[in-house]
């Protein structure tokens, strides 16, 4: 059994390749060998985002606070509150972020497939969020 103590470990910025804006990201657990899932709390200031992306094998999202939004590829865009548990399925691109005016934290668990959780792609554009 393993314990780790939420809060008392040093809280990440969100990478500027993969976000807009300010995201903290507080790391919750990482994968053990043969598990392959991992998982983080990452809150996003107003107007933050993360940048379109996908999952080999998919994301849940779990909103604790805040309003936030989702976009699949090709969709539009959901607002998101605490309390919506979003599943994005394996390879699906999308983003997700806070709204311009309220900040969003959520739990993402995702699978890692031979010690990749994510593809990053390009950044999602103000016209896109604003759309």
């Amino acid at each position: 059994m393993d314990i780790q103590r939420i809060g008392s470990k040093p809280s990440a910025q969100g990478p500027e390749e993969y976000f807009t804006g300010k995201v903290r990201v507080d790391y919750l657990f990482q994968p053990h060998e043969p598990a392959r899932t991992s998982g983080a709390n990452v809150t996003f200031e107003p107007g933050a985002r993360t940048a379109w992306h996908s999952h080999p094998l998919g994301q849940t999202l779990i909103v604790t606070s805040g309003c936030g939004q989702v976009q699949r590829w090709g969709g539009p865009i959901e607002e998101i509150h605490p309390g919506d548990v979003v599943s994005i399925a394996p390879n699906e691109k999308h983003w997700h972020g806070a709204t311009e005016t309220t900040a969003m934290t959520h739990i993402a668990i995702q699978e890692q497939i031979d010690g990749k959780a994510a593809d990053w792609q390009e950044k999602v554009t103000d016209e896109q969020y604003r759309s």
